[in-house]
């Protein structure tokens, strides 16, 4: 029998709350690679790809590497000090991500070009700086997506589940960048884009509240046994509704005011912000997009 066919339900939603990430995010930096090589293939210089690849790989490598070191190095320490990472990383993930996001939705109707001046640059430079390129535009990808991860792995407690969902996504999101590159599938990036950040404003709310409740399992933050509602009596975190609502959403049955008040603040904030920054690209950017 399969390793698949003896999951749980959790460990199920577990993977896809992960792979959802993976694929938001790894389609986020498949375009930014499609860009790169498109840019490069037109400019007769194929002898860059190998850099550009190389950059990509060694970007790749940093975001597994910063999860694992993050998310299994707590094993080692008490499980007091385990709360306490988990919920400081908890924050800087949501942090980080909440800037990301709402700086992608901004810069989204002109990182073609961006991209584009950077890499010319450095292709007058040379192998170093066409790597660099690659790097840093894969990296930032790479450093939000494993610090969200870290919080999401930490707040559902999955082991090694999330880290699979998460590179199932990635391999889905490659073969969808490699399709669009080739023109063989076609996606309304905007509503993709605005769909999934919304659900990442969700995801990332949930791990807020995740950390609000850690640092005050360490006593850092008070009200930990203020209950906002208790409803651990009818609902099973074990059926399927369950799973889902704590695998991918976070949710708690008895959660405390703080983490509420933490998790709603969060969403009415973070939510408008989002929606606000975002606008139609004109038709020259989408002529620029559509030509790499």
């Amino acid at each position: 029998m399969s390793v698949l066919a003896d999951a749980t339900p959790s460990v199920v939603t577990q993977m896809v709350g992960s792979g959802l990430i993976g694929v938001r995010e790894g389609l986020e930096a498949g375009i930014v690679v499609m860009i790169l090589i498109a840019f490069a293939v037109k400019g007769d210089r194929r002898d860059a790809l190998r850099w550009l690849w190389a950059g990509v790989i060694a970007a790749l490598v940093m975001t597994i590497g910063i999860f694992l070191i993050i998310h299994f190095g707590t094993s080692t320490v008490s499980n007091l000090t385990a709360e306490l990472i988990a919920g400081l990383a908890s924050m800087v993930a949501v942090v980080i991500v909440t800037s990301m996001l709402l700086w992608m939705r901004k810069a989204s109707a002109h990182i073609s070009g961006d991209l584009k001046s950077n890499l010319s640059s450095a292709l007058e430079l040379g192998a170093v700086a066409v790597f660099s390129v690659a790097f840093l535009a894969v990296g930032r990808e790479g450093v939000e997506t494993a610090l969200l991860m870290v919080g999401y792995a930490e707040s559902i407690s999955g082991g090694v589940w999330p880290l699979v969902g998460l590179l199932l996504g990635i391999l889905i999101a490659a073969g969808l960048a490699t399709l669009l590159y080739f023109g063989t599938v076609s996606i309304d990036f905007n509503k993709f884009f605005t769909y999934t950040g919304l659900f990442l404003i969700v995801v990332a709310a949930g791990i807020l509240s995740y950390g609000v409740h850690a640092l005050q399992v360490y006593g850092w933050l008070p009200g930990l046994n203020s209950a906002a509602y208790d409803i651990s009596s009818w609902y099973d975190t074990s059926s399927w509704y369950g799973a889902i609502a704590s695998g991918i959403f976070n949710f708690s049955a008895n959660p405390s005011w703080l983490q509420v008040f933490a998790w709603l603040a969060y969403v009415a904030i973070v939510t408008p912000l989002f929606l606000l920054r975002g606008r139609t690209p004109s038709r020259k950017e989408v002529a620029d997009g559509a030509s790499v």
